[in-house]
């Protein structure tokens, strides 16, 4: 898909960070885009920026539930007739900590936004892309914290972004397959650190899927920055506009994988082959002073 003009695009997580900056892009390039998010006042507020670039619309969506999930792609279709970009893009992350000090609650919030907000996308919009006949493509935001390699003590959040990942590749290898118009691709926020939502994810925490027990609370951003200033470290963080223009390019290009650097990961995932040939631990535990 090489113009993006006139094309319907659907954004989840799309009233903040990345997501925001996707819908931007896509509006600079043509695109109709409807923003789906899970706060009401933030898409509200957002829709009201959005709607000065372009042709767009916002629907309150749960991605966690597939009736919610399964209400937009109706929305969308009723509305246009059509979808061609689908960025599975809305996500929340969990405390750190020891797998053992996790809770139930933490993997039923994460996973259920992470990688079941996922599914449901693929489950509710692919087969009406399918249908329509129509060259389309279906973009899932993954972590290189779990995509990639998992940081240890991220185990509930990691876990959720390597699930994406594979889920990613084998939805890649049955479109092919099948013979569909559809293509997919894992999308790897990188290039440096990412000043989102994703700081402060407890706000979207259901009250019912509240921790079962205290926690440190997950830092805000300006906390680590303060704390990087006091240490002497030198934080490099990555545009969003500029990282949502590197994805549409990797859309363009129709890359599996798109990601900053992407030579990097090989790297990683090399050495990571290396230890398991060996029946090792794939972490390394020379490179993660805390362990």
């Amino acid at each position: 898909m090489q113009d993006f003009t006139g094309k319907i695009a659907v954004v989840t997580g799309g009233a903040s960070g990345i997501g925001r900056s996707i819908v931007l892009a896509l509006l600079a390039e043509g695109a109709k885009v409807v923003v789906a998010d899970v706060e009401q006042k933030a898409l509200d507020k957002a829709i009201a920026e959005f709607a000065a670039h372009g042709e767009v619309s916002g629907i309150a969506t749960d991605v966690s539930s597939q009736d919610s999930v399964e209400a937009l792609s109706a929305a969308v279709f009723e509305k246009y007739g059509a979808c061609h970009l689908l960025f599975n893009n809305a996500g929340v992350a969990a405390p750190s900590c020891n797998v053992w000090e996790t809770t139930p609650n933490d993997w039923a919030w994460v996973h259920g936004v992470n990688v079941m907000g996922v599914v449901h996308g693929i489950q509710s919009f692919v087969p009406k892309m399918i249908a329509s006949g129509e060259e389309g493509h279906v973009i899932n935001t993954s972590s290189g914290d779990g995509g990639i390699s998992p940081l240890p003590y991220q185990s509930v959040y990691a876990s959720s972004k390597a699930a994406v990942s594979t889920i990613t590749e084998c939805l890649g290898a049955q479109l092919q397959s099948e013979g569909t118009k559809l293509n997919a691709s894992i999308f790897y926020p990188s290039g440096g650190l990412l000043d989102t939502g994703i700081w402060t994810t407890d706000r979207n925490r259901p009250e019912e899927l509240t921790r079962e027990v205290d926690y440190e609370p997950i830092p805000s951003i300006e906390d680590f920055k303060d704390a990087a200033s006091a240490a002497g470290m030198e934080l490099n963080f990555q545009d969003l506009d500029e990282l949502a223009r590197y994805c549409l390019d990797g859309i363009k290009a129709n890359r599996f994988i798109i990601m900053i650097n992407v030579e990097e990961a090989e790297a990683t995932l090399n050495e990571r082959a290396k230890r398991y040939g060996g029946a090792e631990l794939p972490i390394n535990l020379a490179e993660i002073p805390q362990l």
